[in-house]
């Protein structure tokens, strides 16, 4: 899934919390929220070393959650709170990757059976395909989805960044298979000396 579908999943989490404790996550300060999107964000950061292994952690980021969480309930400060839905948006992200396609560069074609890798099972866990590859329509579906209850919940920043995680959305469904056919011409341009020092999962397909 896209990674504007995980921070606004995130976020959702962050309107949950504003229900509990509005004077905390939905008062004062978006911290808590940024926090969520941040954590929603997180594990995409290994797009470029081992990506869906490096940063992703299914099982260990929802074990962290779950004392965060106990720990925010118990004393609900902006510190704790934020700390608390990070770990639970960025195990939330890993958890949903699981949904979508697989980690080829072509996923529409479903070839690959890695979806993320659980650290604690040692091995890749599948792709269900409920969301056939990211930026697929469904893709743009669910985030729109996402977005519902934030754009009813909070105002000012929040809302205005919600829009703006749709429309980098909208602009990536539009985009995404010309970004691929785009990509093989210049691989394909390449001399073969700088295409040894892109990584395997980029060019892999177009070889």
């Amino acid at each position: 899934m896209m990674a504007t579908t995980h921070a606004l999943a995130g976020v959702v989490l962050a309107v949950a919390v504003a229900a509990v404790f509005p004077e905390t996550a939905a008062g004062a300060t978006p911290i808590p929220v940024l926090a969520a999107a941040l954590g929603g964000l997180f594990p995409d950061f290994d797009l470029y070393a081992g990506h869906r292994k490096t940063l992703h952690f299914p099982v260990y980021f929802s074990v962290l959650a779950v004392p965060a969480a106990a720990v925010a309930a118990a004393a609900p400060t902006t510190l704790t709170l934020s700390v608390a839905l990070f770990l639970a948006a960025a195990a939330l992200h890993s958890a949903m990757d699981a949904l979508g396609g697989g980690l080829e560069l072509k996923p529409w074609l479903g070839t690959s059976e890695r979806a993320v890798y659980s650290h604690y099972h040692g091995r890749w866990i599948p792709p269900r395909r409920w969301v056939r590859y990211d930026g697929a329509p469904e893709d743009l579906l669910a985030a729109a989805i996402f977005a519902v209850p934030t754009l009813y919940a909070f105002d000012g920043v929040v809302q205005t960044g919600v829009y703006v995680a749709l429309g980098v959305s909208a602009v990536y469904v539009l985009l995404r298979k010309p970004m691929v056919v785009a990509a093989q011409t210049l691989v394909d341009a390449m001399p073969d000396h700088v295409v040894e020092r892109v990584p395997d999962r980029f060019v892999e397909d177009f070889r």
